[in-house]
């Protein structure tokens, strides 16, 4: 990361402000209600893009690292457009998540930026001027707030907050490919009356789960949204990934409704976690021939307990023979 200020052999003469995002795996409901809103319930992971900015006040260009992040660029162009600072700097961006797969990696990626850019130039901006650039870019993700939240992503504007729930596994696969969020938005949704009554019904429901911290409902809810989903962006293994949940007693199925993953919910205070994670591990494996888990976030100040959900991610990394692949060794529990 930075290696592409060091790189950039400029003298020190701005500011340097670093922020992060969380991204999702996927969401735990996503739809259109009886009104035609569209919107989604994000599902927060342990995993983060990482947004370093430097300004530079006598420069008049912006170098983005990697330089493919145009989406990025744009965002602190015109950040630095609206303000009487500098108009140029280095922006650097190092990112956990997979791109085109569904964990919000470009929203996590715009999320980051505005706060690195916030952070140098001291701007304090609100979460609703953020969301007023990011609205210009592309539909965007609820990562810039924490917690789960119901979350309108084409009109880039918060629904509700919903709360938080205690750390959940997600032992999941990618199906291969890339999906374009913005292209994937604008195609019409082939849902009924009767389904967008039903996604009213599924948020109220998921809504009250998220505050009774009911994980079996909340497993039930996202595999509801996830068979729903097969009418629009159909994932060749969801009905045998439904078949290996209830093998190893999970949750439930979450996926990346505009994405290309799906996994098996596991309630990590379970008593028989470890022995569902590698059960569902290998289950995967056979599936897919990948597998990934990652941590769910769970925003609660708890330091005892990080340490011993960290210790159980390690006993079951360990238990798998260092099978779990794409660096689930890096997973953090919060």
């Amino acid at each position: 990361m930075l290696s592409g200020l060091d790189d950039a052999r400029l003298p020190y003469r701005g500011m340097t402000g670093v922020s992060t995002a969380f991204g999702t795996f996927g969401e735990l409901l996503q739809g259109v209600l009886p009104g035609g809103d569209d919107f989604l319930v994000t599902l927060p992971i342990a995993r983060w893009s990482v947004a370093t900015f430097r300004s530079d006040p006598t420069a008049h260009s912006l170098r983005v690292v990697p330089a493919h992040k145009s989406k990025a660029r744009r965002l602190v162009s015109m950040i630095l457009a609206d303000g009487p600072g500098p108009t140029g700097g280095v922006l650097v961006l190092d990112s956990t998540l997979p791109e085109g797969k569904g964990f919000a990696s470009s929203s996590a990626d715009l999320v980051a930026t505005a706060r690195a850019v916030d952070n140098a130039l001291g701007l304090g901006l609100p979460p609703s001027r953020v969301e007023s650039y990011l609205r210009r870019i592309e539909p965007t993700d609820g990562v810039l707030y924490d917690g789960i939240v119901a979350y309108d992503h084409r009109r880039v504007e918060l629904r509700r907050r919903l709360g938080t729930l205690r750390p959940m596994s997600v032992v999941g696969v990618d199906e291969g490919g890339v999906v374009d969020t913005v292209a994937f938005n604008r195609l019409p949704k082939p849902f009924s009356a009767a389904d967008r009554r039903e996604y009213e019904r599924l948020l109220t429901r998921l809504t009250a789960a998220v505050a009774e911290d009911d994980l079996a409902e909340v497993g039930a809810v996202a595999t509801r949204s996830a068979q729903l989903n097969q009418a629009l962006r159909p994932k060749r293994t969801f009905h045998r990934m439904i078949e290996l949940c209830e093998e190893v007693g999970g949750l439930g199925v979450v996926i990346a409704h505009s994405g290309t993953s799906l996994g098996v919910l596991l309630d990590r205070a379970d008593p028989h976690w470890a022995r569902k994670v590698v059960r569902a591990s290998r289950g995967c494996v056979a599936l897919a021939r990948n597998v990934t888990t990652y941590t769910t976030l769970s925003f609660r100040t708890d330091p005892a307990q990080n340490a011993r959900n960290a210790q159980r991610t390690r006993n079951a990394l360990d238990a798998q023979g260092g099978q779990d692949t794409q660096g689930a060794r890096d997973v953090r529990s919060v």
